[in-house]
């Protein structure tokens, strides 16, 4: 069997960091496996989906690596969904029901005051036609709601699945309420369209947020009732932050729109959303593919994945840290940064995101200020430095034999030889080796900075 999975967000917002974990999930698992992986767009809710957060998912899943086999709209697959609701409706498995809000939610209390289950007492199936009539003169609209399964002889029946993260899972049909699954204005609630699609599409595995636990015995028996094969189910632990707080389309900073502009890499994301919460070390990945090696259902926790943003910093750094210059070289030309892999090599180091490879640029390339240097025995070493600086060409041996001549000729050595020599040269107090930095600035460079003090 061929494994289909599918990412089904809702394009009524922006892709968080949460959301980049259930698509990464997916997308690993069918990689690794030769399988397809579906974009689905569940857009359905016609008030707050966009197309711009359409188009803004399939960016933010292109920034990660993801490319979709195929991309399909729910909205494109209306018909697809009423004939299924008419189907139903035809079986006596969906059946209207006429109560307001306000009806159901006494109803709920006289339940609880009873010591009985908080479910929908089934009224509407109960209905004749002649009382349908005489509610729908009354002005009002059916909800539809679908006729749960029930053992022989009316006997309570429970819903098995072998979970592939949770192991063994049993729901109770009987004690929930019979879903609604068509609104008073015949519009669709998640469930039927999603499980449509699913058998339409020829899913074979469902991964998603433990969230959606409670969901899946009422959509086993839809699959069973549609007479379409019960894909397997997988329910991920939920991202979290340190604090407990759950993620949401309105935590903006982490979006993935916004930590793509902050400027942190698609694999430290990656690597963070996929390995956060599992058997595996929180550490920098380097690809989607070492990536997919690294994970499985079998090693993700049943613990919520706690996590610090700060965390995103560690392993953005340690990724550029490693990065080769081949890796790096089309990124630097952007920046007018490329510069030849031993300024990469020299500086790669030092940097907590790659635009700040352009602060190095500007100091290899003589774009720097001069710097104020007060101190008369700073003054002086960078004095003789300048006069003693060796003639080209320069290589990373250069720097040691220049700074001996410069500590015989002042004393200067440690801390107050390579303190004034960094801030002159760099016009800062730490940075890349100085020994790589020099061959890489030439004579009228140094001279130029040594002088202007």
């Amino acid at each position: 069997m061929s494994v289909i999975v599918r990412f089904a967000p809702s394009p009524t917002g922006r892709l968080h960091l949460g959301n980049a974990r259930t698509a990464l999930l997916n997308y690993l698992f069918a990689r690794r496996t030769g399988g397809r992986f579906i974009l689905r767009l569940d857009d359905t809710d016609r008030e707050r989906s966009t197309e711009a957060f359409a188009r803004g998912i399939v960016e933010d899943l292109a920034w990660l690596g993801i490319e979709p086999d195929l991309i399909v709209r729910q909205s494109d697959r209306a018909d697809r969904h009423e004939a299924a609701a008419q189907s139903l409706r035809e079986r006596g498995l969906l059946y209207g029901c006429y109560e307001t809000p306000d009806e159901l939610e006494r109803q709920r209390k006289r339940r609880l005051a009873r010591h009985l289950p908080p479910i929908y007492d089934r009224a509407g199936f109960k209905l004749d036609e002649a009382a349908r009539a005489a509610l729908a003169a009354e002005g009002r609209r059916p909800h539809w709601r679908f006729l749960l399964p029930s053992g022989e002889g009316g006997t309570s029946r429970t819903v098995t699945w072998d979970d592939l993260v949770r192991g063994p899972q049993t729901v109770d049909l009987a004690s929930l309420s019979d879903p609604v699954l068509v609104r008073e204005d015949a519009t669709f609630l998640y469930t039927l369209p999603s499980v449509v699609d699913d058998i339409d599409l020829g899913v074979t595995h469902v991964v998603r947020g433990e969230d959606h636990v409670t969901n899946t015995g009422v959509q086993i028996a839809l699959f069973e009732a549609l007479g379409g094969p019960v894909p397997a189910f997988g329910h991920h632990n939920l991202l979290i932050l340190a604090d407990g707080t759950a993620m949401s389309k309105r935590t903006g900073t982490l979006s993935l729109q916004g930590l793509r502009e902050a400027g942190y890499e698609p694999m430290a994301i990656a690597s963070l959303a996929v390995l956060v919460g599992s058997a595996e070390a929180v550490e920098p990945v380097a690809s989607l593919e070492e990536l997919a090696e690294r994970i499985s259902f079998d090693k993700i926790s049943r613990a919520p994945a706690r996590f610090d943003p700060s965390d995103l910093d560690g392993l953005n750094a340690r990724l550029l840290h490693g990065m080769p210059y081949e890796a790096a070289r089309d990124r630097l030309a952007a920046l007018d940064a490329d510069l030849g892999p031993a300024f990469w090599e020299a500086v790669r180091a030092n940097l907590g995101q790659f635009g700040e490879v352009a602060d190095w640029r500007d100091v290899v390339r003589g774009r720097l200020p001069p710097v104020a240097i007060e101190a008369a025995d700073e003054r002086a070493v960078l004095a003789a430095a300048r006069e003693l600086l060796p003639p080209e060409p320069w290589d990373q041996t250069t720097f040691k034999g220049w700074t001996q001549a410069i500590t015989a000729r002042t004393g200067a050595k440690g801390k107050a030889l390579f303190g004034p020599l960094r801030r002159a040269i760099t016009g800062r107090d730490a940075g890349p080796e100085l020994a790589r930095l020099m061959p890489l600035m030439g004579s009228a460079d140094m001279s130029a900075r040594l002088s202007g003090f």
